[in-house]
């Protein structure tokens, strides 16, 4: 299969604005180094959901979506532990603990967390199944300027990136939205039916700078004969 590689190996670069319809973000090497950073014009946030497809053969932990303030390095953090078959959901440093899933190696995985600052519950979707919704904080909301990372998880703004915690895989068809999208609009971004994309980060015309040894691939399909 004809691949199409971008390969950027670059500390620091423009943000490119582009659409990358049927392609992923590949991570190929554990490292400290290699993320993808998502500009945002939005810095405000009342409520929050995020939706992507990854695909991994991680055994540790590892962090599939960071958002940082000045003010919280977990502003909004979607994070996997593997061994315990378990989502960490944080907003504005607060966790929550997610169980009960079935994460698989190897697979491609659609995921969804939602959170809102009225109710201060958060919640996770795999592969379009709900988790219990948990109490992570409520009463104020994600105030930027937010820095937003792929690959790595923030533990400073901007930085801290350990190495034993960053992201070796695919990752394909981010989204990201002001408000907390309603159960059958998840249920539709899962069957990759027609959904209404993301208001703040857009897959079909993400802007984003690339650090490190990430490559954009076209996105692997099973065939069907």
């Amino acid at each position: 299969m004809a691949l199409l590689l971008l390969l950027v190996l670059l500390t620091a670069c423009d943000a490119i604005l582009q659409d990358l319809s049927s392609k992923m973000f590949t991570f190929p090497q554990e490292t400290n180094t290699a993320y993808v950073r998502l500009p945002t014009t939005r810095q405000d946030f009342s409520a929050v959901t995020v939706c992507l497809r990854s695909f991994t053969d991680l055994k540790r932990d590892h962090a599939l979506f960071s958002l940082a303030t000045s003010s919280a390095a977990n502003d909004f953090l979607i994070y996997m532990k593997p061994e315990n078959n378990e989502f960490h959901l944080n907003s504005k440093d607060n966790q929550a603990k997610l169980t009960g899933h079935d994460y698989k190696m190897n697979t491609w995985h659609s995921i969804c967390a939602t959170w809102d600052s009225v109710s201060g519950l958060g919640q996770l979707w795999l592969d379009g199944k709900p988790s219990s919704r948990k109490f992570l904080s409520s009463g104020s909301n994600i105030n930027g300027p937010v820095i937003i990372v792929l690959g790595q998880d923030q533990d400073t703004y901007g930085g801290g990136f350990d190495i034993k915690q960053s992201f070796v895989g695919m990752m394909s068809d981010l989204h990201m939205w002001n408000y907390v999208l309603s159960p059958c609009e998840i249920q539709n971004y899962n069957d990759e039916h027609n959904f209404t994309p993301g208001n703040v980060l857009n897959w079909s015309t993400l802007n984003f700078q690339i650090a490190g040894r990430v490559l954009i691939e076209e996105k692997q399909k099973s065939c069907i004969f």
